[in-house]
């Protein structure tokens, strides 16, 4: 890599990821229990997300102290440096509160606005994904790419569901007409880990709506650098209404279809 910056950020991204992701995984309380909700009931924080959110804020402040942060579990700081970290210190908290093996952490660096950086570690999946912009995405040091296109009724799609009542209920009336019109839908728990799956060929696409940037930020980048598309509803960047990405062949398809539906509205 020629530019020493993103050599760095990529260095200090992923030893962060690896070294909460040990911590999740090793550190897990058999007691586990929740610290906290948010958008409703079932939308919980551990202890763990709390505590991993703060490793990682302090190992990069220790290492780049004029960075700013982005987190979902509330670090948030300007800084001046030109750079911001959006961190989601435990992307699947409901399947790490129960034991299933689908979580990650999540880890991306922006500059002057532009995502440069992503690592997502799934330690559970023994799986470390990377990339950096105009590089490649890589998972476990090896080169990433996308599934070649399928005809949209032969393709395999996840998707996620919000944690409010009404919005569930519209997901799953949405995701209830998709399935005679694909292969087939799953659904993970992990965005982040999704869009890596995208990236990996495991997936041929995946939607999602109500998500946030620090849901999207680092698996947006590596599914993107792995021949990827992305984006949100027809024309608009990816947001809180609606996140798509799939290979190129499905993802104007299924973009279209999910408007269709009003995959984005109540």
């Amino acid at each position: 890599m020629t530019d020493p910056l993103l050599s760095e950020l990529l260095d200090l991204a992923l030893e962060a990821a690896r070294r909460a992701g040990a911590l999740l995984r090793d550190g897990r309380p058999a007691d586990l229990g929740v610290a906290a909700t948010k958008s409703s009931p079932i939308d919980v924080v551990t202890e763990m997300d709390i505590r991993a959110e703060k490793l990682i804020t302090g190992y990069l402040s220790e290492h780049r102290p004029g960075d700013g942060f982005l987190g979902e579990e509330g670090a948030s700081a300007e800084g001046s440096s030109g750079i911001r970290w959006v961190i989601d210190p435990l992307d699947g908290t409901v399947n790490y509160l129960y034991g299933l093996p689908t979580w990650s952490v999540s880890i991306a660096a922006e500059r002057e606005g532009e995502r440069v950086v992503g690592v997502v570690e799934a330690p559970m999946r023994r799986e470390t994904f990377h990339a950096v912009l105009g590089r490649g995405a890589y998972g476990n040091g090896e080169a990433l790419r996308c599934r070649p296109t399928a005809p949209l009724d032969q393709a395999l799609v996840s998707t996620g569901f919000n944690y409010v009542t009404e919005v569930r209920a519209h997901q799953a009336t949405v995701a209830q007409q998709l399935i005679p019109r694909l292969r087939d839908i799953r659904r993970g728990g992990s965005a982040a880990i999704e869009l890596c799956d995208v990236a990996a060929g495991r997936l041929d696409g995946y939607y999602e709506r109500g998500l946030h940037p620090w849901d999207v930020a680092a698996g947006d980048l590596i599914a993107r650098e792995a021949g990827a598309l992305t984006g949100g509803r027809p024309g608009l960047p990816a947001d809180g209404d609606l996140t798509v990405a799939a290979t190129p062949g499905v993802f104007e398809p299924l973009q279209a279809l999910l408007e269709e539906l009003g995959a984005w509205h109540d």
